[in-house]
């Protein structure tokens, strides 16, 4: 059966799932899910994930949801490389960074926050983007001041790239998509230049998917 994800080239949540199964050297089939015109509310989607939401994960035709349980799962099934450490405070401190983006940050910028902006109070085009801006660089600033107390050596978590790193390298695409300077955050920056050095993160940036080279084509 192998591996297969629904995701979507722009999904931050994606991107974070891309890489560690690249980490991982595990080959997976992609099956895009274009949630900016609304297909994972489309009857055919929820049957493969009621949350509505992408990626999902599907491994010998078993579903997992959410990018943080699936990269967990992932190490479950296929330990090496190990993304999150043996250690337990290790172990807790790898999540703590990761959850910052993926339940402080990155929600408050998904779609369907920005259409319910637009929707529940009228907020428009500029005022959107306002509101991305804030939070993404609310979170930039949060890693930046965690990397200031414990610089990444070269990784967040020391000699190898795992969680914490695709987390933080997942907010930096998302600085990307708003075309956001991060001279503000140079320890961030420079972890993310050491990660999207690696090919696992390089070729699964959002602007490196054939959904975005589709995207710009029609634009």
């Amino acid at each position: 059966m192998g591996i297969q994800v629904y995701g979507f080239w722009r999904s931050i949540a994606s991107f974070r799932v891309r890489v560690a199964l690249r980490l991982k050297g595990l080959p997976f089939e992609e099956i895009p899910i274009d949630i900016l015109s609304g297909e994972q509310f489309e009857p055919g989607y929820e049957a493969v994930n009621v949350e509505r939401v992408v990626p999902t994960f599907i491994h010998d035709g078993h579903s997992v949801f959410q990018s943080l349980a699936i990269l967990e799962y992932l190490d479950e099934i296929h330990p090496e490389p190990r993304l999150i450490p043996e250690d337990a405070k290790e172990r807790a401190y790898a999540r703590s960074l990761a959850l910052m983006t993926i339940a402080d940050s990155h929600p408050l910028v998904v779609p369907r926050v920005r259409n319910h902006l637009a929707r529940a109070f009228g907020a428009d085009a500029k005022a959107i983007e306002a509101w991305g801006e804030h939070w993404t660089t609310e979170g930039l600033a949060t890693y930046e001041r965690l990397l200031a107390r414990r610089p990444a050596a070269p990784f967040a978590l020391g000699a190898k790239p795992g969680l914490a790193d695709i987390c933080i390298a997942g907010q930096v695409v998302g600085a990307h998509f708003l075309k956001l300077g991060l001279a503000p955050f140079p320890a961030v920056a420079a972890l993310a230049d050491r990660c999207f050095a690696l090919p696992a993160f390089a070729t699964s940036h959002p602007f490196e998917q054939p959904g975005f080279k589709t995207a710009s084509a029609h634009h």
